[in-house]
């Protein structure tokens, strides 16, 4: 099933009126300003004391481009600088960061035990001078630092994943190479212990090394965002609420203890669902009728798993809120499983399927998720994810949503790497150039899928030159199917 491509709509009203027949009400403004006609986007935002000049933030990207054992390299540097010269007030992140080397998702992830305080310095250094040098100032420019563990999808070297694990999954154990009767990937209690002990070490390390903010990743499926559904893990970290939230709650206290004065984010998965795969050339979910309630989901209704219930995330941030996190980014599901929600494109990586619905569904989604979420928990600043697929007509939405109330700050990440200058053109009152917007090919989830350095090989210049790896992006979508067709979007019925 094919539909209609954001590019064939003329104006924001056209766009507004198809996500009202979709039943995702996606408000748009009709005109994006400038920051200097009073543009809510343009809006300082006060974070914890800390300003920050505007309302767009950066996600966190990584690129399998750092050394062997998780040091900063030159490309990946290069995508901090344009980090910093896109005109986003608010670096969320920069880098998913693995705090252990077995905690990586790929063999060219930074590694927080390798960087250390001279590899942070060098991102933070890379971001803030490009800023300067570009903006005049820094001062209102807030830079964070993100933290993980793969977990379940840990890959810390060549050949395949070495998952660490919360818990077995009745589905995703298959999926990705885990035994079910193999209780040696589960982290235990005393593992847990010491991940805690690394998270802390490497949030002191960032400190050190200037960064004002930490975020604890808690999303898309990796370690601490699965310890959330853990209730079929016994023991101080499973089973019932209050064991499931323990190691995140842990690490804000820890971390709080440790580095006063550093301030603390979340990126949390709002809601997920059942895995999804590809089944005769279309996206269906795994088969779940006979193992209700689904007792394996964040966010979700036990019952039915293809619904969301935000009953617990709420009461989650809530927690995270009154024990000192100053801001959350929110997002959802996790784009090894659920790719079309998580991440919504008009042409699927190379290991996902076709968009089982419009994908405007999917962000509506989580636009309406972070409302709710922000509604419920006054207080707790809310960056938006899910904007990129809008692409000409992000600003338009951020702009209106911003305005609303629904989030406080809007994030870009895919956008980025095609277009770093969105956010200093829209706040500049320029039309950014169609060419070089993020049209969800893809690419940079295809890349790092089959080992590639992550980036927009369509649209970036140096991604298209960069060889063997652009070949080969190629030759692989070609061989699944999923290239896009030359020449640029087209209507669909």
């Amino acid at each position: 099933m094919q539909f209609p491509r954001i590019a064939r709509f003329r104006t924001a009203a056209d766009l507004r009126a198809h996500c009202r027949s979709l039943g995702a009400p996606i408000p748009f403004d009709d005109e994006v300003l400038a920051a200097r006609d009073g543009s809510p986007l343009g809006h300082a935002l006060d974070v914890a004391g800390t300003t920050v000049g505007n309302r767009w933030c950066i996600h966190p990207m990584e690129g399998w481009d750092g050394t062997t054992d998780g040091r900063p390299t030159e490309p990946l540097l290069r995508r901090w600088r344009h980090f910093g010269t896109s005109g986003a007030k608010w670096i969320w992140g920069g880098e998913a960061v693995a705090v252990v080397p077995e905690g990586r998702a790929n063999p060219r992830q930074l590694c927080a035990t390798a960087c250390g305080h001279e590899g942070f310095a060098a991102l933070l250094d890379a971001v803030t001078t490009a800023h300067r040098e570009r903006f005049g100032t820094v001062d209102d420019l807030l830079v964070a630092l993100q933290l993980t563990h793969s977990g379940r999808f840990s890959q810390p070297v060549g050949g395949p994943r070495r998952p660490r694990i919360a818990y077995h999954h009745p589905i995703l154990d298959g999926r990705h190479g885990v035994d079910a009767d193999d209780d040696a990937c589960v982290v235990s209690d005393d593992e847990v212990e010491r991940l805690i002990e690394a998270y802390v070490a490497a949030a002191r390390d960032a400190s050190a090394a200037g960064f004002r903010m930490v975020d604890l990743k808690a999303c898309h499926g990796y370690l601490v965002h699965e310890f959330l559904s853990a209730r079929r893990r016994a023991g101080r970290f499973g089973g019932d609420f209050e064991g499931r939230t323990r190691l995140l709650r842990t690490l804000v206290a820890r971390v709080r203890a440790e580095c006063p004065g550093m301030l603390l984010g979340v990126r949390l998965s709002l809601f997920d669902t059942v895995p999804w795969h590809k089944v005769e050339g279309r996206g269906v979910p795994w088969p779940f009728r006979d193992a209700l309630p689904y007792d394996c989901g964040f966010g979700v209704d036990a019952a039915d798993p293809l619904a969301i219930d935000l009953a617990e995330p709420i009461r989650l941030l809530t927690i995270l809120r009154d024990e000192g996190v100053s801001a959350v980014n929110l997002t959802a599901g996790s784009p090894y499983t659920v790719p079309h929600l998580q991440r919504p494109a008009a042409f699927p990586p190379s290991d996902g399927y076709p968009p089982p619905e419009d994908p405007l569904v999917a962000v509506w989604r989580q636009v309406d998720a972070a409302r709710a979420a922000r509604e419920a928990v006054p207080g707790l600043v809310t960056v938006g994810s899910c904007y990129t697929y809008l692409q000409e007509y992000a600003a338009h939405a951020a702009q209106a949503i911003v305005r609303a109330g629904w989030v406080d700050a809007v994030g870009l990440g895919r956008m980025v790497l095609s277009c770093p200058e969105y956010p200093a053109e829209t706040l500049a009152g320029r039309r950014p150039a169609r060419g070089r917007l993020c049209r969800t090919f893809s690419d940079c989830t295809t890349a790092p899928r089959h080992g590639l350095r992550s980036g927009c090989y369509p649209l970036d210049d140096y991604y298209k030159q960069l060889e063997p790896d652009a070949s080969r992006v190629k030759a692989v979508k070609a061989a699944a199917g999923t290239a896009a067709v030359d020449g640029g979007p087209s209507a669909t019925a």
